[in-house]
Order: C-alpha cells, then sequence, then structure tokens
C-alpha cells in the first residue's frame, strides 16, 4: 500500500529527469476505473482522458512540478528542501498494469498529499532520486547555515544582514501598533 523508506532500487537520474509524462497505461487504468461505474462512465472518461493528455511533470535542480487541465490548469510546484515525507501507493488494478503512484508531503500541515505522481512505472526509483534530492537539499540548507548566520521561514532564507534589517522593522511596526492601540483606548476613556 504504502511505504515511507526507500529499498535502495537502483535509479539512473538523467531517466528521472527525463520524465514528463505518465505512461499511456495509465489512460488504460482511467478507462478501466471509469467502465467500473458503468452508468456514468461517458460523464467520467472525459475529464480522465483531458486529464491525461494535458498531464505534465519536470524534475528540475531546485523542485518538481506537475501541470495538468485545459480549461483549468492547475500547476503544483514543490523545491525538494519542503519535502518532508514520500509514499508509494498502488491499488489492484495499477499494480497488475505496473502502475504506481508517488505520493509527496511538505510541511504545509495538510494530512493528505501536496502532490501525487501518477502513471509511472519506474515509481520506487523516482521515490529514491526525490529521497536523495530531498536529503542533499536540507544538507545543503544545513550546511549553508552553519557557514553564516540565515533565518529560514516558510521556505525564504535570509542572510544575517537581511535579518537585522527585518528584526528592525518588525520591531518599528510593532511599537506603532502599541501606540495606536492605546491612543485608541485613551480615547474610549476619555469619550466615555
Amino acid at each position: 500500500m504504502s511505504s515511507t523508506t526507500p529499498q535502495h532500487v537502483p535509479f539512473d537520474p538523467a531517466a528521472i529527469l527525463a520524465i514528463e509524462r505518465p505512461h499511456p497505461k495509465l489512460m488504460t487504468y482511467y478507462f478501466i476505473c471509469c467502465l467500473l461505474t458503468v452508468p456514468l462512465f461517458p460523464i467520467l472518461i472525459i475529464p480522465n482522458y483531458f486529464r491525461y493528455h494535458t498531464m505534465r511533470y519536470k524534475f528540475a535542480a531546485e523542485g518538481v512540478s506537475m501541470r495538468w487541465g485545459i480549461l483549468f490548469r492547475r500547476e503544483v510546484l514543490l523545491n525538494y528542501s519542503r519535502i518532508q515525507d514520500i509514499h508509494l501507493q498502488s491499488n489492484f488494478i495499477e499494480r497488475w498494469l505496473g502502475l504506481g503512484r508517488v505520493l509527496i508531503q511538505t510541511s504545509s500541515g495538510s494530512a493528505t498529499a501536496e502532490m501525487t505522481i501518477e502513471g509511472l512505472l519506474e515509481f520506487e526509483a523516482v521515490r529514491d532520486f526525490l529521497y536523495t534530492k530531498m536529503r542533499g537539499a536540507k544538507e545543503k540548507g544545513a550546511h549553508a547555515g552553519a557557514v553564516s548566520t540565515t533565518v529560514s521561514s516558510g521556505g525564504a532564507t535570509l542572510d544575517s544582514t537581511a535579518a537585522a534589517e527585518l528584526v528592525t522593522t518588525l520591531r518599528a511596526v510593532s511599537d506603532e501598533v502599541r501606540a495606536l492601540r492605546e491612543a485608541i483606548e485613551r480615547k474610549k476613556t476619555s469619550g466615555s
């Protein structure tokens, strides 16, 4: 069903970077799933057909992206450093077709996967590739933090000068808000 630890499947990074589309067996999977809902088949097959034909993946140096849709275009971009957990999932029909899904979770706090890369034959190799990139990005971030003072929040990183300027600005904003609150309180008590 799902796995949280990689099984050291050998993978070729160049082959993973070359993946741009799901395997054609994904359309077969969609067809079978829609066929199982006999009366709804004509309604369900159309969006799945367009989803399959517009689905694109891109594995880049900084992260992975996925996009699909014609009328309502959807695109998800994830930096490797934001990835928290990676799961593999494959139901009975997907296993029969040799397909699998890679579910990627981030630190967003959501219980569901931020991105689901589906229609892959080499799903275990993709998982291992993502684990390698995730660890490399986190080690790179930890090493950069040891070399210079940085502040990181929500994926943005500031050097010590920018962090000091930000702290100064935030303190000034805090002082303004406090002064406004005190002025409002004085007005309320004097106006009563």
